[in-house]
Order: C-alpha cells, then sequence, then structure tokens
C-alpha cells in the first residue's frame, strides 16, 4: 500500500527579509514537528544580492514555481508567509494556483497611512480557507480594515488579532505558530497521525 505523502507548507517572506526570518524558521521548526513538509522559499531578488523587490509578476512567478516544486512531493499544498510574502502567495492562489490554503502574517492591505491603496483587488478570485494572523496595532492594517477588506473572499477566513503588537509582531513567534498549526492541523491531517 503506498504511504499518504505530507501535506506542504509553503513560506515566503516579506519584503525587507529573506528565508531564514525569524518568524518563518519558527514556523518551518513548528509546522514540521507537526508532520508537515515545509519549504522557505526566497525570491529572486533577494538571491540575487539586491534590497528592492521584483515587481509582482516576477514574485507570483517566483511562487508559483516553488509551489509546484513542494506539491510534486506533497498531499495537500498550504502556501503563505510574512507580509508581501504572504500576499504574493494569495496573489498566486487567485490566479489558480493550487493549493489548500492560505496563511497569511502582518498582511500588507495597504501602505502605511494610506488607506486608500487597499491592496484587495485579488480577495474575491480567493477560494480557500484563509487564514490572517495581526498584530492590533499594524500600520498596513487595522483589525476593522481587514476585517471589511476579507468579507470579499468566498471562502473561509479566520483572523488571530494579537494585541498591542505592530507589523513586526516581535517577540510572538511562540504564539503565531501555535495559532498557525493548531489552523493546520484543522485543515490537512499529516499523514500517521489521527
Amino acid at each position: 500500500m503506498e504511504q499518504q505523502r505530507p501535506p506542504g507548507l509553503l513560506l515566503a517572506p516579506g519584503a525587507g527579509a529573506d528565508r531564514t526570518q525569524a518568524t518563518l524558521v519558527a514556523l518551518d521548526d513548528a509546522a514540521s514537528a507537526a508532520g508537515w513538509d515545509v519549504v522557505r522559499m526566497d525570491f529572486p531578488y533577494r538571491r540575487a544580492g539586491r534590497r528592492a523587490p521584483d515587481r509582482a509578476p516576477v514574485l507570483i512567478a517566483a511562487v508559483v514555481e516553488e509551489a509546484t516544486a513542494l506539491a510534486a512531493r506533497c498531499g495537500a499544498l498550504v502556501a503563505g508567509g510574512r507580509s508581501m510574502g504572504g500576499r504574493m502567495c494569495s496573489m498566486a492562489v487567485a490566479a489558480g494556483m493550487e493549493a489548500a490554503g492560505l496563511v497569511l502574517i502582518s498582511y500588507p492591505l495597504h501602505p502605511p497611512g494610506r488607506p486608500d491603496k487597499l491592496r484587495v483587488e485579488h480577495f474575491a478570485s480567493i477560494t480557500v480557507p484563509c487564514l490572517f494572523v495581526s498584530g492590533t496595532r499594524d500600520a498596513f492594517a487595522s483589525p476593522a480594515e481587514l476585517e471589511e477588506a476579507t468579507a470579499a473572499i468566498p471562502a473561509p477566513v479566520s483572523h488571530q488579532w494579537i494585541d498591542g503588537r505592530d507589523h513586526g509582531l516581535r517577540n510572538v513567534d511562540e504564539r503565531v505558530c501555535a495559532t498557525v498549526v493548531e489552523w493546520l492541523s484543522r485543515l490537512a491531517r499529516p499523514a500517521g497521525r489521527g
């Protein structure tokens, strides 16, 4: 009998970070311990040693490439990450990339101080369950703004608010990881676990 493949989790970093960002490393450890096949990716501009992100089509293509490679060896695939990385994963899924869910940590709904510049055009095309984990003092999205915007997503949406924290969510990795792993466990059960 063929052994069931573990579910996969693709994690993408924010614009100013790479795959070694502390929250992504902690999440990799926690999800791996729970039976997930985890990949932390870097975007092409970081691999090339540049600081400025490429345009969205290049970033989305990188997400799709990494997700395709992971999906070839895993069961259900969940994609996401921090800030820009999570946003690119959500755009890839909205554009048709197959996934079982999205984990979006500190989703950058708009630039700080620019609530008129919403990054939500693709929300209506997201048809998979989504977990949003954000601080209540995130300058990129207040709780009210994010809850109103995500109402456009025609799939189950969960919000986890971390009181008093800003976009960086510093020193709460343990809480973020516990929240994400619990949500993942309800979404897809790893092989060999009851």
